[in-house]
């Protein structure tokens, strides 16, 4: 009986080591010519300089906003902030969706949406690493499939009066005016972003504390409600 309880074991833990071999790591060939996408405002490598983006060379485990030279928007200066490391969940949802992590990021970038070639990329940057072997590899699995929002969650059409009753907490810190003082406006906000943003706290993506526990309270009804109000609030 012991015997057959202990075969089952064997099996069942060599079938999951099975799975994890079996999901394929990024590939930095492809990623190099996926980061094609990315040269026009970024470089990479020996001799890399600051362009319309920060060069990339070790921005595994960096801070956001720490490359030296580089004029960093306000909004990536407050993540940064707030506590954002780019570490491979991190970059791969930025990359995704800037606007994910960033909510008025100068990124002009539409992202990126298929999870193979982001892990690919990923691969790739992980080369300019000062230890990449310490680096764990980016791979679709690791990336591309937890921070995914759900279509129908986007398409929620809130109730802005419900959401002007939700709001009297948000209030208590966000201005009504709009104001960036200190604490970022989020009035006139469109819709969407909101709803990424928020979302990205519930997952923690985005790192201010706070926020992930407000967040972590408000059902994806209650999401969109808050963001129907703000985005037509003068």
């Amino acid at each position: 009986m012991m015997r057959g309880r202990l075969v089952t074991l064997l099996l069942a833990a060599t079938l999951v080591a099975g799975a994890g071999l079996a999901s394929e790591p990024g590939d930095p060939e492809r990623g190099a010519a996926v980061f094609g996408q990315c040269k026009t405002c970024h470089q990479i490598g020996d001799g890399a300089k600051n362009r319309i983006g920060p060069q990339l060379n070790g921005v595994f485990d960096r801070k956001a906003g720490a490359v030296d030279g580089f004029r960093y928007s306000k909004s990536l200066k407050r993540a940064a902030a707030d506590g954002l490391v780019w570490s491979a969940k991190t970059l791969d949802a930025y990359i995704e969706n800037p606007k994910a992590l960033v909510s008025k990021t100068r990124m002009n970038f539409r992202g990126m949406k298929d999870p193979q070639e982001r892990a690919d990329l990923l691969a790739y940057l992980r080369r300019f690493s000062d230890d990449p072997a310490n680096i764990p590899e980016a791979s679709p699995t690791a990336t591309g499939t937890d921070h995914d929002l759900d279509p129908a969650i986007l398409a929620l059409q809130g109730d802005p009066e419900y959401g002007e009753y939700l709001a009297s907490e948000c209030l208590t810190c966000h201005q009504t005016s709009g104001a960036n003082d200190g604490i970022p406006g989020i009035t006139r906000w469109p819709a969407e972003d909101f709803v990424v943003a928020m979302h990205a706290y519930k997952k923690k993506l985005r790192p201010h504390p706070v926020m992930q526990m407000m967040a972590g309270r408000l059902s994806d009804e209650e999401i969109a409600a808050l963001a129907a109000y703000f985005k037509d609030l003068e």
